[in-house]
């Protein structure tokens, strides 16, 4: 299993597998009921060893917990901040997310924080407890994950701003408080080879397929996308095609290739198809030369990733809000496809790859 595999197995397939679990979420606790520092990071670093059994048994390694050294840049030690100020940080455990939680850590221990590095969690719903019940202070979650899994609605808002003010304010409820976004939107996508862009008459959006002739309508999905109530057909639909038409508006099955997870990337840069599923932050969408069109009509939910912080801890430590704001605004799908590509393509550790874009931004500086 890759960490390119495991990224989007989680991200969709899996989050929403566990959405029965996710809607189990509790309230969020008082200040007088949260766990105390000693017991959150026990429970935490419970989920962890249990996080090491379940890689172990997929023949993974587990990714260390060790960060590289981390002096402030523009993040800057917190005035006054307690010698004990402590702050748990935790992640699911695919490509993106590893990279995400050490830029978490880092920034952390940047403004002084004791900080318990328990990223790697496998599973959604693992590190949604983890959260709900206070035992971490901080992940990275993606709006439409919290929004269609954990808080179980069937529908996805595809706006953007839209999408995060409802998880924002739904989720106040339970304890937790999301910051602003940042503008990486991990969501389900098409893209196209950049050799054939020219042969397709400079496509750029999906609306854009329509225009062509029906023999050029030929496209690459996973089963699982093919069969689902918000996939291939609807999207089809939105744009006015027929998925197994034969008309003007068709898409005949004979232009569809259903593959496995994973394969569809290399299908679509060899040409099987002019049109591939892809997820709009995978790395392999810059190591290919993947063009990825853009989803005119909105169709795809927002999958914004957003630093979600336990409430209580933020009320004790304001000064984390400006140090998360002012990182979200790099995030962008360019960004974490360079860095996704580093870990999946070229074997970096998620650790080493975080820190070396925090200290090229001048969030941070070397020890």
């Amino acid at each position: 299993m890759t960490h390119a595999s495991r990224n989007h197995a989680d991200r969709t397939h899996a989050d929403r597998a566990e959405a029965t679990a996710g809607r189990a979420s509790a309230p969020g606790a008082s200040r007088a009921s949260r766990p105390s520092v000693r017991r959150r990071a026990l429970a935490a670093a419970a989920v962890a060893g249990a996080s090491a059994l379940v890689l172990t048994g997929c023949g993974l390694q587990p990714a260390a917990s060790f960060v590289p050294g981390a002096a402030p840049g523009s993040i800057q030690r917190i005035d006054d901040l307690p010698d004990d100020a402590h702050l748990t940080v935790t992640s699911k455990n695919f490509t993106e997310q590893l990279v995400l939680g050490k830029i978490a850590v880092l920034a952390a221990k940047a403004a002084g924080f004791d900080v318990t590095d328990e990223t790697n969690v496998p599973g959604s719903v693992a590190v949604r407890e983890l959260m709900t019940s206070h035992s971490a202070d901080f992940t990275y979650e993606y709006t439409g994950t919290a929004w269609l899994t954990f808080m179980a609605h069937e529908q996805g808002i595809p706006d953007k701003t839209e999408q995060w003010q409802a998880v924002r304010d739904e989720d106040a409820g339970n304890g937790l408080t999301w910051l602003e976004p940042a503008p990486m939107n991990n969501t389900y996508a098409f893209a196209v080879r950049d050799e054939a862009v020219s042969d397709l008459d400079d496509e750029k959006t999906l609306s854009d397929v329509t225009k062509l002739p029906v023999d050029q309508r030929t496209f690459c999905v996973e089963s699982e996308f093919n069969s689902r109530a918000d996939g291939f057909k609807p999207m089809l639909e939105k744009y006015g095609l027929e998925l197994g038409g034969s008309g003007a508006n068709g898409v005949p099955s004979s232009n569809v290739s259903i593959l496995d997870t994973g394969t569809v990337y290399t299908a679509t840069d060899r040409g099987k198809c002019n049109f591939g599923e892809v997820f709009t932050t995978d790395g392999r969408i810059k190591s290919l030369g993947l063009t990825v069109l853009e989803d005119d009509e909105g169709f795809f939910p927002a999958y914004n990733v957003a630093p979600v912080l336990d409430s209580d801890t933020l009320q004790e430590y304001p000064q984390l809000e400006g140090i998360y704001n002012a990182i979200s605004p790099e995030l962008t799908d360019a960004v974490l496809q360079e860095l996704n590509r580093q870990v999946d393509v070229e074997g970096r550790e998620p650790a080493d790859v975080a820190f070396d874009w925090m200290v090229e931004e001048g969030f941070i500086t070397k020890p």
